[in-house]
C-alpha cells in the first residue's frame, strides 16, 4: 500500500487553494472562460463538485460498499447541470468539502483495508483513488486560477506527487504522432531526463542517445502538457524550449483533458 498521508495532505490543500480562489469571484467572473476552452468558470466548478460527489461514493464502496454505476453517475450530472452558476461554485465548495472531510476522517485502520474496484476491474488502494482526484481538482483549478493570474502555477506538492504517474497517463490519453519522433525532455524543479517516443507515446527516464528532437520546459509545465494546457506563451517567455517539434505536433499528441 501506498503511503496515503502526502496525498491527503494535497487533496485537502488543493481543496484550499480553490476555496480562496472563488472566494474573490463575483457573478459576471463565474461566467467568464476558463482555461478549459468549452467550459465557463462555473463549468468546472460544477464538474469539480460533481465529481467530488461521485469520488465521495467512490470511497464509501471502498469502505465496503457498491461503487457507483453510470446510473448513479448521470444522476449527479444532471443534478449539476441544473444549478446556476452561483449555485454551482458555492455548491462545489460545499461538496468539495464534504469529500476532504470524508477522507481525512478515515481511521488507519480503514485506510490500510481501503480498496475499491473502477473502470472495469482496476482495484486501488486510497492513495490511487486519490491519485485520480488529486490530478482532476489540481488541473482544473488551475483553469480557473490563471483566468484570475496569468502567472497561475499548478501547485508544487500536487506536481511533486503526480509527475511520477504521467508515463501511464500518457498511455491513457495520448494519441499517436503521424510522424513519430523520439524526443530528448530535460525538466527542472525537480532536475530530470526523459525520452518521450511519440509513436507509442510512452515516457521513459533516460535520455536517448540519438534523439529527433528535444523539450525544456520544468516538470510543472510538463504536467499540464501532457494535460493539454501548454500554449504559444510558454514558448514566447522562454518557459518551454523546442528544437525540431512544434507545439502544434505536442499538442497533437497531447490533445488534452
Amino acid at each position: 500500500m501506498t503511503d496515503p498521508t502526502p496525498w491527503i495532505d494535497a487533496v485537502r490543500a488543493s481543496h484550499d487553494r480553490l476555496v480562496g480562489i472563488v472566494g474573490s469571484l463575483d457573478s459576471d467572473d463565474l461566467r467568464k472562460q476558463s482555461y478549459a476552452k468549452e467550459w465557463s468558470i462555473a463549468d468546472v466548478l460544477s464538474h469539480l463538485g460533481s465529481g467530488a460527489e461521485i469520488f465521495e461514493l467512490a470511497v464509501n464502496a471502498g469502505l465496503g460498499g457498491e461503487p457507483p454505476g453510470q446510473e448513479d453517475n448521470q444522476r449527479i450530472w444532471d443534478a449539476w447541470n441544473a444549478k446556476s452558476p452561483e449555485e454551482q461554485a458555492a455548491d462545489s465548495i460545499a461538496a468539495n468539502g464534504s469529500l476532504v472531510s470524508r477522507i481525512e476522517s478515515l481511521t488507519p485502520d480503514q485506510l490500510d483495508a481501503f480498496r475499491v474496484t473502477m473502470f472495469g476491474g482496476m482495484v486501488m488502494d486510497i492513495a490511487g483513488l486519490l491519485r485520480l482526484r488529486l490530478g482532476e481538482h489540481a488541473v482544473h483549478t488551475w483553469d480557473v486560477a490563471v483566468v484570475v493570474d496569468p502567472a497561475a502555477r499548478v501547485s508544487p506538492d500536487a506536481v511533486g506527487l503526480l509527475a511520477d504517474g504521467l508515463p501511464q497517463l500518457m498511455q491513457w490519453v495520448g494519441k499517436k504522432a503521424a510522424e513519430p519522433a523520439v524526443i530528448a525532455v530535460t525538466t527542472t524543479s525537480p532536475e530530470g531526463g526523459y525520452t518521450l517516443d511519440t509513436g507509442g507515446v510512452t515516457l521513459t527516464p533516460v535520455a536517448p542517445d540519438a534523439p529527433d528532437a528535444s523539450l525544456e520546459l520544468t516538470s510543472e509545465a510538463l504536467l499540464r502538457l501532457v494535460y493539454g494546457r501548454v500554449d504559444e506563451s510558454a514558448v514566447a517567455s522562454g518557459e518551454l524550449r523546442l528544437t525540431n517539434v512544434t507545439l502544434p505536433e505536442l499538442h497533437a499528441v497531447f490533445p488534452g483533458l
